[in-house]
C-alpha cells in the first residue's frame, strides 16, 4: 500500500496549489463560473487525498482496503479531473463525466467502511 501513500500526497499537494491558483491568481483569466468549478473541484481533491492518507494507514492492518484506494483514485480523476478541463477549456461535453466520478468516490466510501467494519468484527471475535 506504499504506492497509496505516495498518491494521497501527490493529490492533496496538486489540491492545495489548484486551491491556490482559484484563490489567487485564475481570476485573472477565467470567469467566476470556472473559478468556481475548479474551488469544487479542490474541496473533493481534498478531502479525498485524506481519505487516501486513511486507506494507506489502515491497510497495513485491514485486508482489502486496496479496491477502495483504486475506486477513490478513479473518482478524484473523473470527478475533479471533469471539472478542471471543463474550468480551463470550456469544453461542456467533459461535465458529463462528473457524476461517474461521483459516485466511485462514493463506492470507496463505502468499500472503506465495509472493509473495515467486516475486520474490526474478525478482530473481535478472534479469541483473546
Amino acid at each position: 500500500m506504499r504506492w497509496v501513500f505516495l498518491v494521497a500526497g501527490v493529490t492533496g499537494a496538486t489540491g492545495v496549489g489548484m486551491g491556490a491558483g482559484a484563490a489567487h491568481g485564475f481570476s485573472a483569466f477565467l470567469p467566476p463560473e470556472s473559478v468556481a468549478w475548479i474551488r469544487t473541484a479542490v474541496d473533493y481533491q481534498i478531502w479525498h487525498a485524506l481519505l487516501l492518507a486513511a486507506i494507506a494507514a489502515a491497510g497495513r492492518t485491514v485486508d482489502g482496503l486496496r479496491w477502495s484506494a483504486f475506486i477513490v483514485l478513479l473518482g478524484i480523476v473523473l470527478f475533479s479531473g471533469s471539472l478542471y478541463v471543463l474550468a480551463f477549456s470550456g469544453w461542456k461535453a467533459i461535465a458529463s463525466v462528473t457524476p461517474f466520478g461521483g459516485l466511485l468516490l462514493i463506492a470507496g466510501w463505502l468499500i472503506f467502511a465495509w472493509t473495515g467494519f467486516r475486520a474490526a468484527v474478525a478482530h473481535t471475535s478472534e479469541p483473546s
